[in-house]
């Protein structure tokens, strides 16, 4: 019987054939159900095997403006003594070192921080100064654009002016970082694409409203006599313009999108000087953004797209005050475990990619102070001794009007202030005399960083290569960064990488953007070059 069942013996070559066959008439009935029979519960459960979604995903980029590697080393360092902990104590962010980039604009070996910025927002190089727009200046379709075209949520998170050059070159397109006023616009929605960021937390209240209106404390800057705050509420956004109003948005969990937050007229204070009851931290504000992007998306097939910048750090390498960065770092990296936290805590794919458009200030932990051979050292200890910036103390003395000046000056600059006690006669008289704050911030500076045995080349950039960091909570994206961005490599790189991983299309938004007003007119003539922005030309006033 079992004979007549199998039919006669063909050996080997039969049974392969038989296989073949079964093989061919499994096919086909696949292909049947696939083409045939489209909507059978056979071809629903093929789809979700074969054609799966593409993940949910959310991006979260960190700048560290102006910090370079020596910053790393001296905050290091610091942390160490202040807090009383072993050699082989490191920050968070040291532990997610991936590579360093190159930082070179296509005007200069030594970049500023709008031809940084645009590198990453766009991928290209050009020149410094530019504010996502290319060499020729013509405006380039940026990654938070990109992502918001392909559904995702935006946000900037910064704790200087959000109309400065980082978040700026993400937001909008101007041929230069100085047009603050038009960059508002763009940012609200005064362009072609119309509103592409959903949440805005930082700086730089005064770009928004009026030289002629004080209503908000202050006069504002804007010469046009527009209120850009209450034309965005008109608009739908929610505004938020002080600590009181930021708490009550419960850490984002009482967020109503859009969201503008000014939190300062000009920048956030530096975190040495930063009354915790007037402003938020920077890892107060970032996770007030993450939890807000995060709500927002929580039903949506993408996620967020974010930038988050420790903007300051590079203010204290103009003034080459290393009290104020020494904190200015700390306070990123805090941000950045908070963040990491989330990402590893979220269900959905994340990304961090955390670098710096620039080193500022040239800072080296050694100085010479003498002919003589110098030592091996420097002392941290200094620095924690410091109890505010040489910004603040610098305002202080400014704003004294007695009649006591030489008492003022020793005792609360000096001993209070900056923690130094072993100052001369001549420190006192030269402060005397100083009436300028770049002068005064000098002074001041210089008599940390001498006594602490820190080293600054300059008040400008450096063109020193500067390190990249990354996280994903997902091994096969973390592959994926490892190949793209272990290594040396330029800054473009890294704006490519988070175009291609988000599979963004910035030629598609450069053509939509073709047409948006990015000139600066003086009377109607076009302003043709700027060296210096109001900021870094201030400094030497």
């Amino acid at each position: 019987m079992e004979k007549l069942t199998r039919g006669p013996y063909q050996g080997s070559s039969s049974r392969n054939a038989w296989k073949r066959v079964c093989h061919l008439l499994l096919a086909s009935v696949i292909i049947c159900y696939a083409f045939v029979l489209p909507l059978s519960p056979f071809q629903e459960s093929w789809n979700k095997i074969w054609w799966r979604k593409p993940a949910k995903k959310n991006v979260i980029f960190f700048v560290t403006d102006g910090m370079g590697p020596a910053s790393l080393s001296l905050t290091r360092s610091f942390r160490q003594f202040t807090q009383n902990l072993t050699r082989d104590d490191v920050l968070v962010l040291d532990k997610h070192l991936v590579g360093s980039s190159r930082t070179m604009s296509s005007s200069s070996l030594i970049t500023d921080s709008a031809a940084g910025a645009t590198a990453f927002s766009c991928a290209l190089k050009s020149y410094n100064g530019a504010i996502g727009v290319d060499s020729n200046k013509n405006p380039c379709g940026t990654l938070l654009e990109a992502a918001k075209l392909e559904g995702y949520h935006t946000g900037l998170v910064v704790t200087t002016r959000i109309t400065d050059a980082t978040p700026a070159a993400f937001s909008s397109h101007v041929d230069y970082r100085f047009q603050e006023d038009l960059i508002a616009q763009h940012q609200l929605g005064e362009y072609p694409l119309g509103r592409m960021v959903d949440l805005i937390i930082g700086g730089g209240r005064t770009h928004f409203y009026s030289q002629q209106d004080a209503v908000y404390g202050s006069r504002g800057s804007r010469a046009d006599g527009r209120n850009l705050i209450k034309e965005a509420i008109g608009d739908g956004w929610s505004y938020v313009g002080n600590r009181n109003e930021f708490d009550a948005l419960d850490n984002g969990h009482n967020v109503s999108l859009p969201l503008l937050a000014l939190l300062a007229d000009y920048d956030i204070p530096f975190d040495i000087d930063r009354d915790v009851a007037e402003y938020p931290s920077l890892a107060e504000e970032a996770m007030t953004a993450i939890n807000a992007l995060t709500e927002a998306t929580k039903n949506s097939d993408k996620g967020f797209f974010l930038l988050i910048e420790g903007s300051r750090i590079d203010h204290a390498g103009h003034q080459n005050d290393p009290a104020a960065q020494v904190r200015e770092v700390l306070a990123f990296d805090k941000a950045f475990e908070a963040v990491l936290k989330f990402a590893e805590e979220s269900k959905v794919e994340t990304v961090l990619i955390s670098t710096s458009d620039h080193e500022t200030g040239g800072l080296v932990t050694a100085k010479q102070n003498s002919k003589a051979y110098p030592e091996y050292i420097w002392y941290p200890e200094i620095l924690s001794n410091s109890k505010h910036s040489g910004e603040y103390l610098g305002k202080k003395l400014l704003a004294y009007k007695g009649n006591h000046k030489s008492q003022f000056i020793e005792e609360t600059i000096f001993e209070k202030g900056m923690g130094i006690n072993d100052y001369k006669k001549e420190d006192t008289e030269e402060l005397m005399k100083l009436t300028s704050s770049g002068e005064i911030n000098d002074k001041i500076n210089g008599m940390v960083s001498t006594r602490a045995q820190i080293g600054w080349t300059t008040h400008g950039h450096s063109a020193v290569d500067v390190n990249i960091y990354a996280h994903s909570n997902r091994q096969k994206t973390w592959y994926n960064i490892l190949e793209s961005l272990l290594g040396n490599h330029e800054n473009t790189e890294i704006g490519q990488f988070m175009a291609n991983y988000l599979d963004l299309d910035l030629d598609k938004v450069t053509d939509l953007i073709k047409k948006t007003k990015h000139s600066p007119f003086v009377e109607g003539v076009a302003v043709q070059d700027m060296k210096f922005d109001e900021y870094h030309e201030g400094i030497f006033k």
